[in-house]
């Protein structure tokens, strides 16, 4: 059996009762996708904790591909990342309370690491299959561009490795009580990340056009 390909997610936070990025992490468990085993880890809301749940995830997987999820909410579409920014500045506080603000997440670490997922051959191909999905540009600052960072500063040390981040919308029962806030059904949200991880397997070279629509 190849390598197997590690995908996490967050538990909720925020007053949530769910978290997408959980319940795709938890489905796509025990899949086999071109030969490869896809592995699932739950990620703690909680800066700190989360990185090490995600170390020994990664010491204990050993996978040749990283997917992390998290949920953004208010976007209606599948976003895979671009970047990831060394700074944890936390509009609300995690789910253990915590909220750093202007707090580097690697003491003299790099400014910034760039995903090495073909982000952009990613939205084409879930745009061919008519889900909804564009390149963003910010992760933002809180837990998910937290362990975006940490993923990227692991793995640049680590031999055939490569990894991003991808964010996913609300499910349609988070926004029942939000009045016009964009949701997508879960089943369109697992296939879109399956899609991803084939694309990000088979494909070394990302493609080149305009794919950018989330800020």
């Amino acid at each position: 059996m190849k390598r197997p390909v590690l995908v996490t997610g967050f538990e909720p936070f925020g007053g949530d009762l769910l978290n997408p990025s959980e319940v795709i992490a938890r489905a796509l468990q025990g899949k086999v996708i071109s030969g490869h085993l896809v592995c699932s880890q739950v990620l703690p809301c909680v800066f700190g904790e989360s990185q090490v749940v995600l170390k020994e995830a990664l010491k204990h997987f050993n996978p040749s591909l990283v997917i992390c999820l998290g949920q953004a909410g208010g976007r209606s579409s599948i976003t895979p990342e671009r970047v990831a920014i060394n700074i944890d500045d936390a509009r609300i506080a995690d789910n253990a309370n915590k909220r750093p603000i202007d707090y580097p997440i690697v003491k003299k670490g790099p400014a910034a690491y760039f995903s090495t997922l073909p982000i952009k051959a990613i939205a084409e191909a879930l745009i061919k299959q008519k889900i909804s999905a564009s390149v963003s540009q910010t992760a933002g600052t809180f837990v998910c561009n937290h362990i975006f960072y940490t993923l990227m500063h692991e793995i640049s040390r680590m031999r055939g490795v490569r990894g991003g981040f991808i964010h996913v919308p609300w499910l349609p029962e988070q926004v029942a009580k939000k009045s016009e806030q964009p949701s997508m059904p879960i089943e369109l949200m697992i296939k879109g990340v399956e899609m991803a991880i084939k694309v990000s397997l088979k494909t070394k070279s990302d493609k080149r056009f305009s794919a950018g629509a989330e800020h």
